[in-house]
């Protein structure tokens, strides 16, 4: 099996390091090889933040280069838009069919994107938009595990099975958290299911 990259992108505070945590402890589970590393901008601003994930068989680095992500994942649509040149050719994306407006733009120091689904949509041919916020808020009753949602959108891409997924979940969240366990399994079901759609 060829290495598989994925690159998780977005703001702080979206949860997109436990997203990443829980598809690299997968990945193990499954018995491959693993790297993974993140960047965390000014994370506790609203700032940029992505995480990059690699497994297969052999995997030499934790780094994605330029134009090699097999998988994007976007928690917000300006982020897909900015990461769309880390995409490979033939590359995927799933992205989280929202924007939070940046800083710079609501302090008036930018002019806001205009366009922005238009130009999202032209940068990425294989594109899935997920109103994960919706899911997380309307279906599984709380907004925070919107970031299971997307995990579970992602899921439909990875060749690992639930159960794969679920143990790495009952590993990361254990301690004080295990009580998010079974709403997160749900947001991360639902997640799924809105993909397969």
């Amino acid at each position: 099996m060829k290495t598989v990259n994925v690159s998780l992108v977005g703001v702080g505070g979206q949860g997109i390091i436990l997203t990443a945590d829980i598809l690299a402890k997968t990945a193990a589970i499954a018995g491959m090889d693993v790297k993974k590393s993140e960047i965390h901008g000014m994370a506790q601003r609203g700032g940029s933040v992505s995480s990059q994930v690699r497994f297969g068989e052999s995997v030499a680095s934790p780094i994605i280069q330029q134009g090699t992500t097999d998988i994007l994942v976007s928690f917000d649509k300006l982020e897909a838009l900015r990461s769309a040149s880390l995409l490979a050719e033939g590359g995927r994306a799933i992205v989280n069919d929202m924007y939070l407006v940046p800083v710079t733009v609501s302090s008036g120091q930018q002019a806001d994107v205009e366009n922005l689904d238009e130009r999202v949509k032209g940068a990425i041919a294989d594109l899935k938009l997920l109103d994960a916020m919706k899911i997380a808020t309307e279906e599984v009753g709380n907004p925070r595990t919107m970031n299971m949602v997307i995990a579970g959108a992602l899921s439909v891409y990875c060749p690992f099975e639930e159960a794969q997924w679920f143990q790495a979940m009952e590993e990361l969240l254990s301690g004080p958290k295990a009580k998010l366990l079974e709403i997160n399994k749900k947001a991360f079901s639902l997640g799924r299911a809105a993909l397969l759609k």
